[in-house]
């Protein structure tokens, strides 16, 4: 058991910020930013996230090793998202993993920690870097036209999560298809030292098709509304228990140089979730660790090798617990929580809007009846549904779209009220990130 005592938010531990490094809270204000995947465009700035590369002969046989995925079918210039878990299948790290070459990986991820101390202790033949590249998510119903008038690289044939290499301004990029806001998108790689250029070129093909530039205010809500969990916010990563003070102790003891400028060198050095908040007043951090099976991602998992977690993954997708659902919240009980601010009677915990400025994992309880069927997390408002979300994870009988449940809202000790919701699937909006753009039409500007 690990007390979560430490690991509460303000009263256990100061909650990490967003960085500076991230960007500015907002371009044009967030609600119009929001608007953007829904009718346009935008891009995102995602250049903060950790790489790290490992090449040579058992750098496949590493990810083999330490993840729940299938590399059979993984040829050179393929991106997939992989996930790593502990041995009770609870994960760990979870990212994109690009394949260079045939012995040559980067694994782009929040906790890239986990891979490097499996690497040295497991004493597999790679070399290990950490690239600093520029990542641009171009995504919207209007990214394709974006993108072609932006290169003269064909990829209307570029399949999801496949890459292929291209030109912008005599600048060589890498083109990884993908769509974290459920759309059409590129995310366009390559050296850092050509940032600037790249999002200028990239923000002047745009400005016909209405492209905006992603705050920081609102880069959540495009997971939110497409059912993208993430670590630190709507799971804790399973990295802060007893049974890793092996890897604690070598990452105090071996930060890379290349982390020594970098919030590594900080508070997340050994894991990039550090805090929680909300009504949550469980006896054990571990019970905020979650499975890829209730996140959603059941079929990444191939059970035709040895990984850790393979065995506790095998039970449980036999008979799952809970699952991943978007709870709406009941506007009028949202509201009753604003006007608490000005009405006599117990003031409430209030919403950020759009959502928390906190890499910090937001988990209230849902409650039917009294009874605790699950949490609900890091809630967030959209302005294209105009409604407070939250993905959520509960109880599988719970999970029926239409259930009303109710949420718990307020930190332990704060005065309590409890939030109507109604359980929705996840994703919340449609997914339209596989579409075949061979069938696309052409915009005009």
């Amino acid at each position: 058991m690990t007390d979560p005592a430490p690991f509460r938010a303000f009263t256990g531990i100061a909650p990490v910020g967003y960085f500076p490094v991230m960007g500015p809270p907002e371009h044009t204000g967030w609600m119009d930013e929001q608007l953007s995947w829904h009718t346009d465009c935008y891009v995102g700035d995602w250049s903060f996230v950790p790489q790290i590369r490992f090449k040579g002969p058992d750098a496949l046989k590493l990810f083999r090793d330490l993840s729940v995925n299938d590399f059979v079918n993984f040829p050179v210039g393929k991106a997939k998202h992989v996930i790593q878990c502990n041995d009770d299948g609870k994960v760990i790290a979870e990212g994109i993993l690009l394949r260079h070459a045939e012995d040559d990986f980067e694994y782009q991820v929040g906790t890239p920690q986990w891979s490097l101390y499996n690497a040295r202790k497991g004493g597999y033949d790679v070399e290990v870097s950490f690239p600093l590249t520029h990542k641009f998510q171009v995504s919207g119903p209007k990214a394709l036209a974006v993108i072609e008038k932006l290169t003269e690289t064909g990829l209307r044939d570029v399949k999801f999560m496949n890459t292929r290499q291209g030109v912008i301004n005599d600048i060589d990029v890498t083109f990884l298809r993908q769509g974290m806001a459920g759309e059409i998108g590129f995310e366009i790689q390559g050296p850092i030292e050509n940032h600037g250029k790249v999002l200028e070129a990239i923000l002047e093909a745009g400005k016909d098709f209405g492209i905006r530039r992603l705050g920081t205010r609102t880069f959540m809500i495009n997971h939110l509304e497409a059912c993208y969990p993430t670590g630190g916010m709507h799971f804790f990563n399973a990295l802060s228990d007893e049974s890793k003070a092996d890897y604690h102790k070598f990452m105090d003891e071996n930060l890379p140089p290349e982390w020594v400028e970098s919030p590594f060198n900080g508070p997340l050095r050994h894991n990039f979730a550090t805090s929680f908040d909300g009504s949550w007043d469980g006896d054990d951090l571990k019970e905020l660790y979650r499975s890829p099976i209730e996140m959603g991602w059941g079929r990444n998992i191939a059970f035709d090798h040895d990984f850790p977690g393979r065995e506790a993954l095998e039970k449980e997708a036999a008979h799952p617990r809970r699952q991943v659902v978007t709870l709406e919240f009941n506007s009028e009980d949202v509201k009753r929580i604003h006007a608490s601010l000005y009405a006599d009677g117990p003031v409430y915990q209030q919403f950020d809007l759009p959502e928390v400025q906190l890499v910090c994992n937001w988990v209230d309880w849902i409650l039917k009846d009294g009874k605790k069927i699950g949490h609900a997390t890091h809630p967030g408002y959209s302005r294209w549904f105009r409604k407070t979300l939250a993905l959520s994870f509960i109880d599988t009988e719970y999970a029926e779209p239409g259930t009303e449940v109710t949420v718990l809202w307020g930190k332990p000790g704060t005065p309590q009220t409890e939030i109507r919701a109604t359980v929705a699937p996840a994703p919340y909006k449609k997914d339209s990130r596989r579409r075949d753009l061979s069938q696309e039409p052409a915009l005009a500007v």
